[in-house]
């Protein structure tokens, strides 16, 4: 394994358990097995390290629920196919998500250059308003819409994270709280 990979897996475990604040760089190149210079050559400071290692697990993720959508499919069908592979991402992916989670309540998530933050959102932000203009779902700002589901998603994770249900149930649990949050938002 290289040693940039090294050092943001490192810095992605011990982030998710300590938090940005509790993570000196010491800690995330010792954990690598790299000295603290090279964490350095990759990442010039600890900030570059949390906004760079955000911006690939988002991509990931964001990269992996596009490829499950098929363009032919119904509004509803693509929300319900974005929800249920966003859970099941986070859950095969805990770490990750958590670390997702922590950032967008952090002072970091301003840190996003906003042209950045559009290409993050743009795909889910332009679902929200065909929906609106089509008639299917209230309307709301798409991007109050991205939130209310967003927060739907995040909690839905936490409880299943905890719960250890067999893949049977979680995927009915995932089935019934998409039925919640498309009522909700549904006109």
């Amino acid at each position: 394994m290289d040693k940039q990979k090294k050092i943001l897996e490192s810095a992605l475990q011990l982030f998710v358990e300590y938090g940005f604040h509790g993570t000196p760089t010491s800690k995330i190149a010792s954990n690598a097995g790299v000295a603290a210079g090279t964490l350095f050559h990759y990442f010039k400071t600890k900030d570059e390290l949390v906004i760079n290692l955000y911006n690939r697990i988002k991509g990931e993720l964001n990269s992996y629920v596009y490829s499950q959508i098929d363009s032919n499919d119904t509004v509803e069908v693509k929300f319900r196919t974005l929800f249920n592979h966003t859970l099941y991402w986070a859950l095969k992916n805990n770490q990750e998500f958590y670390f997702i989670q922590q950032f967008h309540f952090s002072p970091h998530l301003a840190s996003i250059p906003p042209d950045e933050m559009v290409n993050q959102t743009k795909p889910h932000i332009e679902l929200f308003e065909q929906a609106v203009r089509e008639g299917i779902l209230k309307p709301l700002p798409a991007d109050l819409l991205l939130t209310l589901v967003g927060s739907h998603v995040y909690g839905l994770h936490q409880y299943l994270a905890k719960a250890g249900f067999d893949k049977k149930r979680e995927s009915e649990v995932i089935d019934q709280a998409f039925e919640m949050i498309w009522d909700m938002i549904t006109i």
